[in-house]
């Protein structure tokens, strides 16, 4: 598979940058979504936010909830919901595993990142993840900081 950075299809539309932060991610799963074609061409503009969404599984579909999808302008009659359910694909065993792990405490269906892959098909990386507690994402913040200071004090001795 090509690498994103090597390939021109391949391109990030949203990031829910936040989601590492409340989330403690313990695995991730990459997933096509259903879209109309107005949400499409809108996509490919670059307007579009998942930082308030979540995934849910429900009758054995796995589903997207509150994304945002900006309107397309130039798509007058066969206009989309801007925040639309929109249903995401993958395969019975993954689903049955995802509904297993969200019937566990504290779990939830996060999505991290909504992107183009190399062949120009829109996918959604959607994590398993459990909600941090405040002296978690403190901890968390604390070592980013460690980090960044031990990389400019390395930097200056170098």
């Amino acid at each position: 598979m090509a690498k994103p950075k090597d390939n021109p299809n391949y391109k990030v539309v949203a990031e829910n940058r936040r989601a590492r932060f409340d989330y403690a991610i313990e695995e991730d799963l990459e997933c096509g979504i259903m879209l109309e074609g107005s949400e499409v061409k809108s996509l490919r503009q670059g307007s579009s936010n998942i930082a308030e969404s979540y995934a849910m599984v429900e009758d054995g579909e796995l589903w997207l909830v509150n994304a945002y999808i900006a309107p397309y302008e130039q798509a007058k009659t066969f206009q989309h919901d801007e925040r639309r359910k929109r249903k995401l694909l993958a395969s019975k065993k993954e689903l049955a595993r995802l509904w297993n792990e969200t019937q566990r405490k504290g779990m939830t269906l996060v999505p991290l990142v909504m992107y183009f892959n190399h062949r120009g098909i829109a996918k959604i990386k959607i994590g398993i993840a459990k909600g941090k507690k405040n002296h978690d994402k403190r901890e968390t913040a604390a070592k980013r900081d460690w980090n960044r200071q031990k990389q400019r004090l390395l930097k200056e001795h170098s």
